[in-house]
């Protein structure tokens, strides 16, 4: 049995993240939001909410002590400046395991005429370069991370997956939230796997200039 701390623990991915652990394993998991109504469907005897903030390095740290493991699903805005408190929290608490949400293109790892709409949809918002310098802080760090970059995101009720490596060309144009779960479930229950290296999920042929729902 581990002890999972989710950071952002309301998102979509992170609530198909914790359902699909509480069926599949004994894991204890401890739920650390800001706004705790958004979570309607707890299940009290192996989840735990703490409301707090990220920024709050104290508070954090109290959260992160005893625990093994952080998987990160915030955004999308001002995530580089989370960083830093994360770090710090992480060292006060003894803990190096970090799986962390980021996004296509961080990178500059999406080829071709979608990588340039990938940018223009990104970019204004400012949600592309912040995203990529949260990635770059993570890297410069000494933890033990797994920077997950997942394709435009569908909700379709589907496990349907490949994966590209840090240096590879992405693939495809799209990905559920489910099989971005998936892949977390699977490093949360192989905390070895894919240490220190970020990796890419797209769904098989789809690739194309934008994705199909655009």
């Amino acid at each position: 049995m581990s002890k999972v701390i989710i950071l952002g623990a309301a998102g979509h991915i992170a609530r198909l993240a914790a359902k699909q652990l509480i069926k599949e394993t004994d894991d204890q998991l401890t739920l650390f939001v800001r706004h705790p109504k958004k979570l309607t469907d707890v299940d009290e005897n192996r989840e735990t909410v703490v409301v707090g903030d990220v920024n709050d390095e104290e508070e954090l740290t109290k959260a992160l002590k005893g625990q093994d493991l952080v998987y990160a699903n915030l955004g999308p805005d001002d995530t580089d400046k989370m960083i830093p408190h994360i770090v710090n929290a992480m060292h006060n608490a003894g803990l190096k395991r970090l799986i962390w949400i980021s996004t296509l293109g961080v990178f500059d790892e999406v080829p071709g005429k979608f990588g340039e709409w990938n940018k223009q949809m990104l970019n204004p918002s400012g949600y592309l370069p912040t995203q990529a310098k949260a990635a770059s802080e993570i890297e410069a760090s000494d933890l033990d991370y797994t920077i997950v970059r997942p394709n435009w995101l569908t909700n379709k009720d589907e496990v349907a997956y490949e994966t590209t490596g840090r240096h590879d060309d992405m693939k495809g144009t799209e990905v559920s939230r489910k099989s971005v779960a998936d892949y977390v479930v699977k490093l949360i229950q192989n905390p070895q796997k894919d240490v220190r290296t970020s990796t890419g999920l797209n769904k098989p042929n789809t690739d194309g200039d934008k994705p199909s729902f655009y």
